[in-house]
């Protein structure tokens, strides 16, 4: 198999199991994946525009703001105006949204520990190096 195929497959088989994760291990935080990513993010940030989330995320606007609306809605995030400009928003985590971080936190430190212990102590830096390549590659081409 030529090494462009062996990738392609492999990645489609590594979307299929973090799709699995999502769906799977996730569900026990009351959030829909794509507010996990956004509450996760927004934690990792401590303060974050909708734009740069979006960014960050790979989403469209629209969709982020969509995102964004509902996680108001169940009190997770708080909007915070800028009191220079009125028009310059930022997203930060409310005291029930860091509860809900700490959640999603928990459950995938628990799966990525299990992960960890199925590849052997030799291998796992050469994975995390690895992947670490990997992503920086898909940056690339994803740009623009």
């Amino acid at each position: 198999m030529e090494t462009v195929d062996l990738l392609r497959n492999l990645m489609r088989a590594f979307d299929k199991n973090i799709g699995a994760l999502e769906k799977t291990q996730l569900a026990c935080c009351g959030a829909t994946i794509g507010q996990c990513h956004a509450v996760m993010e927004i934690g990792l940030a401590g303060q974050i525009s909708l734009i740069d989330l979006a960014n960050v995320l790979n989403l469209d606007k629209s969709t982020m703001s969509r995102t964004v609306n509902a996680l108001v809605e169940n009190e997770w995030i708080e909007r915070i105006t800028d009191p220079e400009n009125r028009r310059y928003v930022k997203l930060m985590l409310s005291q029930k949204g860091q509860v809900l971080h700490e959640q999603i936190s928990s459950v995938l430190n628990a799966y990525f520990r299990n992960i960890m212990k199925d590849i052997p102590e030799n291998k796992r830096e050469q994975v995390a190096e690895s992947l670490e390549l990997l992503i920086n590659a898909l940056n690339k081409n994803n740009c623009c």
